[in-house]
């Protein structure tokens, strides 16, 4: 007997499904989770009493959302978050909902440990040495953008000239794109889901971005990228008012496309209870690093800044064009290449360091040297 669609079942006994040949009774806890599963019961809706909207409201964010929506804050508060869905109004208190605890809290953290957002670089293509790790559950918006800064903090990039006065910063994998897919797992993470978190991986060869829960129900993979279902429609809803998403099915096919512009490999998608994005790094040598930029005028105006010049100046621009093109720096061969000690260039290290240009990170054996985004600021500015 083929399984009908109105389920469960509901008779004078309680609630049944089948499995199989048989009919099974729910449980309480079973009837709540089959209800989840069916998309009957959405987590952005409900109410959390923890929350306690005189202690744990923030109103510069509120005011930082409508700032980013362009809407007038004409408003009190609570006026303004009923109006967003947020919220309402009972017996002269406000009871807020899940989407707007995850916008609106001061610290997420309080509420709710399960959203936070983990970014993690490993030295190789394996989940074993961890040279960084940062934990974002602040709120959803501060969380997509911090995690974006830390993957722009690792990622290299490559300078191109275009006639303009400014030239073209390319990242090696496109930073839109890498955005796009961030944005998608806060979108579309399964929040009932507890154990796991959004996790940001940096690896050798990928990154993997990864969200709790595969496909929403009623997106056959056949579809996907073609159509569109919102597991979560309240927080898409509050994202595509300040221009994070469009809320039209286009972010996969956007993806795909600036991927496809910078001449990398397609993405990856792989879903089962979870969903991961993967993009595929090029390897060392595929895509060409513009050294163009540590001209002569480039190395009299970083040693005019840095009060330093001679030999020493082209040990530490040397330095400087390793760590931008991503290759290690290894103190032995650069001395054998500079002919002096290898204490002299651990010195240049030194210097850069206490400069705050260059960083250790990861552990003493196996973590890596990079540069800082202080380094790539003055890089971008001496550039101009």
């Amino acid at each position: 007997m083929r399984e009908g669609a109105d389920r469960p079942y509901r008779c004078s006994s309680g609630f049944y499904t089948r499995v199989g040949p048989n009919s099974q009774k729910l449980t309480r806890d079973e009837i709540i989770e089959f209800f989840k599963e069916e998309g009957k019961i959405r987590f952005g809706p409900l109410v959390n009493r923890k929350f306690d909207f005189e202690t744990h409201f923030d109103p510069k964010k509120l005011s930082r959302f409508l700032r980013l929506a362009r809407i007038s804050e004409a408003l009190d508060a609570p006026s303004m978050l009923v109006n967003l869905g947020v919220a309402e109004k009972q017996e002269g208190q406000v009871i807020m909902n899940n989407t707007g605890i995850l916008f609106f809290t001061k610290d997420l953290e309080t509420i709710y440990f399960h959203t936070r957002v983990t970014c993690a670089l490993f030295k190789g293509t394996e989940k074993v040495n961890v040279l960084d790790r940062r934990d974002f559950n602040e709120d959803v918006v501060s969380s997509i953008d911090r995690a974006m800064n830390f993957l722009k903090q690792y990622i290299p990039v490559r300078y191109e000239m275009t006639g303009e006065p400014q030239r073209r910063e390319i990242p090696e994998i496109p930073y839109d794109a890498l955005r796009e897919a961030i944005i998608n797992a806060v979108a579309h993470r399964n929040y009932f889901e507890q154990g796991a978190n959004i996790m940001v991986e940096m690896f050798d060869d990928r990154i993997e971005i990864t969200n709790p829960g595969g496909l929403p129900r009623g997106l056959k993979p056949e579809d996907f990228g073609k159509k569109s279902v919102l597991r979560n429609p309240n927080i898409a809803n509050l994202l595509k008012r300040i221009g994070y998403i469009e809320k039209m099915g286009t972010g996969i096919s956007k993806m795909r496309g600036l991927m496809d512009e910078a001449g990398l490999d397609p993405i990856e998608f792989e879903f089962g209870n979870f969903f991961t994005a993967i993009f595929r790094r090029p390897k060392v040598g595929e895509v060409p690093v513009s050294t163009e930029i540590f001209t002569e005028d480039f190395g009299r105006n970083f040693g005019t800044k840095f009060g330093v010049k001679g030999k020493r100046l082209g040990r530490l621009l040397a330095i400087v064009q390793l760590l931008y093109e991503g290759r290690p720096v290894d103190p032995a061969q650069l001395a054998g290449e500079f002919k002096v000690t290898t204490r002299t260039i651990e010195n240049d290290v030194q210097f850069l360091r206490q400069n705050d240009l260059m960083e250790f990170t990861g552990p003493k054996k196996i973590g890596v040297y990079l540069l800082t985004g202080k380094a790539r600021d003055i890089i971008r500015e001496i550039c101009r």
